[in-house]
């Protein structure tokens, strides 16, 4: 029988396994749960999202478009530039997942780019994976949560082995992040921006300046949350930190992308006074 201590390193050595093998494609496995209130406001982001509820399923519409709400036992959001509307009764719970855009082929089987703009249901993308909601729901703890969610996005890798895109887009991602400017990631590509365009909306469903623009998003929003959570938030400096002209550009991105300004979201999220 395996003792105590071989078998917590048994665990661990897993854990770090399924990391280093999905490190790639997945941003991030969490927790979630959204408390009392009715409406959670889905922000645009550079990485597609996968909401695996616990208990019921969960209803996704987008912000400003009555009707548009469905139902969806667990749902695949891609990449969008508006916000999207999560409600629930009140205590809902379940697993978050955010895959970067390679990860879409690789571990579900789509492209990004078919899924931009839109929400779906996960066992549509991955027939493999519809019984993950019924699954998670009997686990007892948060690592066998994780456990089980590592595991199935495992499968899927094996499922869809040499699918991931290769390292061609993954240099194109990584040249849209490290530059504010189109050309400049053509440049350093060796590509047109024509040809560029045309790689980058084939496997994301965006355009590269859309890219972009979530890039910024994404990194505004963590500057305004770790201001918060330090008691100061400068909007000229998260401007200014994010790559956007001056704090007016930054509030027209937010309420183009999020509905609303960036401190009227931090209210909304009790970040702020």
């Amino acid at each position: 029988m395996m003792s105590a201590r071989w078998g917590v390193m048994a665990v661990v050595a897993d854990r770090h396994r399924r990391a280093a093998a999905l490190a790639p494609f997945v941003a991030r496995v969490s927790d979630y749960e959204l408390g009392p209130v009715g409406v959670h406001r889905g922000l645009p982001s550079s990485t597609l999202s996968i909401t695996i509820p616990r208990s019921e399923a969960v209803e996704i519409g987008w912000l400003g478009r009555p009707g548009s709400g469905r139902r969806f036992e667990a749902a695949v959001a891609g990449l969008h530039l508006g916000a999207a509307e999560l409600r629930q009764r009140g205590g809902a719970r379940g697993v978050w997942v955010t895959l970067s855009p390679l990860g879409a082929v690789a571990l579900l089987g789509v492209p990004a780019s078919e899924l931009a703009g839109d929400v779906v249901e996960l066992a549509e993308v991955a027939p493999a994976m519809a019984e993950l909601p019924e699954r998670l729901a009997g686990c007892g703890s948060w690592p066998e949560r994780r456990a089980l969610v590592e595991n199935a996005l495992l499968a899927g890798l094996v499922r869809n082995e040499g699918r991931a895109g290769g390292p061609a887009l993954r240099a194109v991602l990584g040249a849209l992040s490290a530059t504010a400017r189109v050309e400049e990631a053509a440049r350093a590509l060796g590509w047109s921006r024509r040809y560029l365009s045309r790689t980058v909306r084939a496997a994301c469903g965006v355009t590269p300046k859309e890219y972009q623009r979530l890039l910024r998003f994404e990194a505004a929003r963590g500057d305004l949350v770790a201001g918060a959570r330090a008691g100061a938030v400068s909007l000229a400096a998260v401007a200014a930190g994010a790559g956007f002209a001056d704090q007016a550009h930054l509030t027209r991105e937010w309420r183009a992308m999020a509905g609303c300004t960036p401190a009227a979201w931090l209210r909304a999220e009790g970040m702020a006074g």
